[in-house]
């Protein structure tokens, strides 16, 4: 299975890791869980969407980060693993 990652776990960052799935499946750990969960998915399987991904694992293990900076996190991990197939 090819997995990708970018980001880091330093305050205001994320570590964002993609795998091939046969599913769409999100895994979120925030420090911010209870207040911004919702908002955390919503930017992921926007870029998914954007992307055209429809079948991936997503982990993301989020220390506070903005939407922005999510969104980048991602990009980066999922051209990472482009480059790996």
């Amino acid at each position: 299975m090819l997995t990708a990652s970018a980001g880091t776990m330093e305050s205001n960052d994320c570590l964002m890791i993609v795998s091939e799935s046969d599913q769409l499946k999100i895994d979120l750990e925030s420090i911010v869980y209870k207040q911004f969960k919702d908002q955390i998915e919503k930017v992921i399987r926007d870029t998914l969407k954007e992307k055209g991904y429809q079948k991936l694992y997503v982990h993301c293990q989020d220390k506070g980060a903005l939407d922005y900076t999510i969104k980048a996190r991602l990009l980066t991990a999922l051209e990472r693993l482009e480059k790996l197939k």
